[in-house]
């Protein structure tokens, strides 16, 4: 579609949005000569905006269904931008809503969930279907068959400042603070520290003030870790990731960026997290699960960490 307009639609979680960067570069080469627009959170702005693969990011208000007013000037936005296809990635109830404003009448041609749009994907919510898996035949619905691995090498953080021993493993001991079930216990990442400092090698703790207690106590059972608390940024993971022997961690999005960097991960999940969904997917990643992750042994982590071979796991 030469000269035509297109929309992207990615609003969260950090995780779901790296997934979504593979489909994003796929309709970016469909669509080359194409202005294409990304609507998405105004956390994600500057992530998108250094990917280079947007001419356009518009900040996504996220009207509630109550708001009159602000679901009025959304629509005029959407219908004012005349675009002639939609890709829906986040395939939610919200943004399902946004399909149906841009009615009456004709609309851009849709790819989603919505029923009775252009390019429909059917699937059962929820769904154990990986968010990678998903997204790659809604594309292949709408006429792109070929979904590339999403490619990290834009998120280079100048890692220098941080002053790393040569070896080093990363450990990510947070998750959501919502949902504490998703966690290993500290005690246990703690352990799994002073083993990894046995062999030689540097525990280096990821996390934010979120994670300010699981990290202090980290610290406190081997004080040959490193904390980077509250340190890095987004563009820094993948970096340290590119440099370090492995990584551990719960489910949460820097996980995300670490396997998809090609570093060997080991990825701890709860069932309460739907693995076949939701876990990394990377070069070299292996899934541990437990119904409750106090359940899961440090000699399974630390076998798995140095067990994990490429192409293995996920």
């Amino acid at each position: 579609m030469p000269g035509s307009g297109i929309l992207v639609i990615k609003l969260g979680a950090l995780g779901d949005f790296i997934h979504a960067l593979g489909p994003m570069q796929a309709i970016r080469d469909h669509h080359a000569e194409a202005r294409i627009t990304l609507l998405t959170r105004p956390t994600y702005h500057e992530l998108a905006r250094r990917s280079d693969l947007f001419d356009a990011i518009q900040s996504d208000q996220e009207p509630e269904i109550w708001n009159i007013a602000g679901l009025l000037r959304l629509r005029r936005s959407l219908r004012s931008a005349q675009y002639t296809r939609v890709y829906d990635l986040q395939t939610s109830d919200r943004t399902g809503l946004y399909y149906r404003l841009l009615g009456p009448g004709a609309r851009p041609e849709w790819s989603g969930i919505v029923p009775g749009c252009s390019h429909y994907h059917h699937y059962t919510r929820p769904t154990l279907i990986h968010t990678i898996d998903r997204q790659a035949e809604q594309l292949r619905i709408a006429g792109i068959p070929n979904v590339p691995r999403p490619d990290l090498s834009f998120m280079d953080g100048v890692i220098g400042r941080f002053d790393l021993p040569d070896r080093f493993v990363l450990l990510v001991p947070g998750s959501s603070p919502r949902m504490a079930i998703k966690r290993w216990p500290a005690a246990a990442y703690g352990e799994l520290a002073v083993r990894l400092a046995r062999r030689g090698l540097t525990p280096v703790v990821l996390g934010g003030a979120e994670e300010a207690d699981a990290i202090a106590a980290i610290l406190a059972l081997c004080p040959e870790a490193i904390s980077l608390q509250g340190q890095t940024t987004i563009f820094d993971i993948p970096a340290l990731s590119r440099q370090a022997v492995g990584c551990a961690g719960n489910d949460t999005g820097p996980m995300h960026m670490a396997a998809m960097a090609g570093c060997p991960t080991v990825a701890i999940f709860s069932t309460a997290s739907f693995p076949d969904k939701a876990a990394p997917r990377g070069a070299a990643v292996t899934v541990l699960v437990r119904a409750r992750l106090s359940d899961l042994p440090v000699d399974a982590v630390e076998t798995a960490l140095f067990n994990t071979p490429p192409g293995g796991g996920a």
